[in-house]
């Protein structure tokens, strides 16, 4: 297997690294290898797992019983029926990371299983920081669309105010751990015991951590420990052992329970699931799950999300969840995911800055023809729900980005067909009056609830064919780049021309510049799926 997590599972060592990403439009300089200053051996490891795991080495496994949510991709529409294009901000990354371990493991990526848009944001673009007083910055760039050649390509980033480790306020933190006899494998509960020993190593005495486990019942292990305590935590961690049903309602709700008792006024307040979603005792359906953690949410307690495993894992199921939770999603499937998300990103996962983020594009049909969001297609609302503040929407880490991508037709296009110009395109005689003359391509808007007041926040700019560029930045030729990989997977409709070619031209051009390992690994990904294919 190309996955190197087995023999690390064994040993149970942290390794805390870092590395920068992408630089001033991705030209900053990068650490290549992950730092080992603080490298720990656990000395009273589990080593049980050894035989437990004899077997786990096999190449292959059945994903028939992994379960993915079924979407029709968003086409494209008439600016003039259709003005507004509104979604719920999303800055989940497990599609990426999930796919990822489908190719390193030499099968084919289910296409269900590929939300395009947390392939496009699993990628960190560099954007500027917002102004000052602003909670986020906004950029928007258009060029030439490289699938399509009737189409410009518009990228939006928004990027969430960050938050320097000495700012973040103290976590009421609940670990709730499936410990569940499907949890028995080398990528299940070993993993989830090195992801959060690395990140119980980041924690202060300010923190309380609570560790909630649940298989035939829930039981909790440890109760509102200092963050300080980190040889109890971690002692309480390798204590777990996975046997037993699955009952995530009885954990779900204990886990809840302590965070209350625990609940730090103005801190950070979450529960932290690790599981591989294979629930089968109380309630286990998407929709009952979504409808316990629906009644959690406004306690002002937050949710984050693990998936593990392979086999038998049920992305659905723990999409549902996080979504319905004020909560985030990522997929670990290694040490480095697991070091990623909790360690280097641990702002971005842990810390809200903003809750029921949406955003809204108004397209001027003037300029433009036609448009398509593209991806987000589990997070389309309708229009009026832009301004609905009962309405659930994303929320957003700091330091989080947000990045989507756009298809667009442009008016002046009318005269070409296929993008040939045509010698006979009637010419235009219209008197130019204040409606027509406006240039503007869309307005941006926002809209969100500040944290700490549930005050509801509106933005909005307009942008033009100003923002146009022939050649495109680092920023837009990876998201393009990475956008093509993700269609190609998900054997999009819309792919057009794309190619892995493509992609591995461009992302080994940023590659070369940046050392961007994200961006390297991407390289590896889509030429092995090149193979594949």
């Amino acid at each position: 297997m190309k996955r190197k997590i087995l023999a690390m599972a064994f040993a149970l060592p942290l390794i805390a690294g870092t590395f920068t990403s992408c630089g001033a439009d991705m030209e900053a300089s990068y650490s290549s290898t992950a730092q080992n200053d603080n490298y720990i051996m656990y000395e009273n490891a589990e080593s049980s797992y050894a035989e437990d795991f004899a077997d786990a080495e096999s190449e292959y496994y059945d994903p028939s019983n992994e379960e993915y949510r079924k979407f029709t991709e968003s086409g494209f529409k008439n600016p003039e029926t259709e003005p507004l294009s509104t979604f719920s901000a999303d800055v989940d990354t497990a599609s990426y990371s999930n796919a990822r371990r489908f190719i390193n493991d030499g099968m084919k990526v289910p296409e269900d299983a590929v939300r395009i848009e947390e392939f496009i944001n699993y990628f960190d673009y560099n954007y500027d920081d917002p102004q000052e007083d602003e909670k986020f910055g906004q950029y928007v760039e258009i060029t030439d669309c490289a699938w399509n050649a009737d189409s410009k390509l518009m990228m939006i980033g928004l990027q969430g105010d960050r938050m320097k480790k000495s700012e973040t306020p103290p976590s009421n933190l609940v670990f709730l751990i499936d410990s569940s006899g499907s949890m028995n494998s080398y990528d299940k509960l070993p993993l989830v015991q090195q992801a959060f020993s690395m990140l119980a190593e980041n924690l202060t005495e300010y923190d309380r951590i609570s560790i909630v486990t649940y298989a035939g019942t829930s039981e909790t292990v440890l109760e509102g420990a200092k963050g300080s305590d980190k040889d109890t935590i971690v002692d309480a961690l390798y204590s777990l052992k996975a046997n037993g049903s699955t009952n995530g309602e009885g954990g779900i709700n204990t886990a809840y329970e302590i965070a209350e008792k625990y609940f730090i006024e103005d801190g950070n307040n979450r529960v932290i699931l690790a599981t591989d979603g294979d629930l089968n005792v109380g309630l286990s359906s998407e929709e009952e799950l979504t409808k316990l953690i629906e009644s959690k949410r406004d306690k002002g307690i937050y949710l984050s999300v693990l998936g593990f495993g392979t086999g038998n894992y049920k992305d659905a199921r723990l999409e549902a969840v996080a979504d319905h939770g004020n909560g985030n999603f990522s997929y670990i499937d290694s040490v480095d995911e697991a070091r990623r998300v909790l360690v280097e990103e641990m702002t971005g996962t842990l810390y809200t800055i903003a809750k029921d983020m949406k955003i809204q594009v108004e397209f001027n049909p003037k300029q433009v023809k036609s448009y398509r969001l593209i991806g987000y297609d589990n997070r389309i609302m309708n229009a009026e729900d832009f301004y609905d503040n009962t309405k659930d929407a994303g929320e957003v880490g700091a330091g989080h980005s947000v990045t989507a991508l756009y298809e667009i037709q442009l008016t002046e296009d009318e005269g070409k067909y296929h993008g040939v110009p045509l010698e006979f395109a009637e010419p235009t005689t219209e008197e130019a009056t204040d409606e027509n003359a406006r240039k503007e391509i869309c307005k941006l808007s926002i809209t969100y609830k500040d944290v700490d007041t549930n005050e509801d926040i509106y933005k909005n700019k307009l942008f033009g064919m100003d923002l146009y560029n022939d050649e495109p930045s680092d920023r837009m030729c990876l998201a393009s780049a990475v956008t093509e990989f993700a269609m190609l997977l998900k054997n999009s409709e819309y792919k057009g021309n794309s190619s892995f070619d493509y992609v591995v031209s461009n992302a080994e051009k940023i590659a070369e510049s940046t050392e961007n390992e994200r961006v390297i690994e991407l390289v590896q990904l889509a030429e092995t799926a090149k193979n594949m294919n």
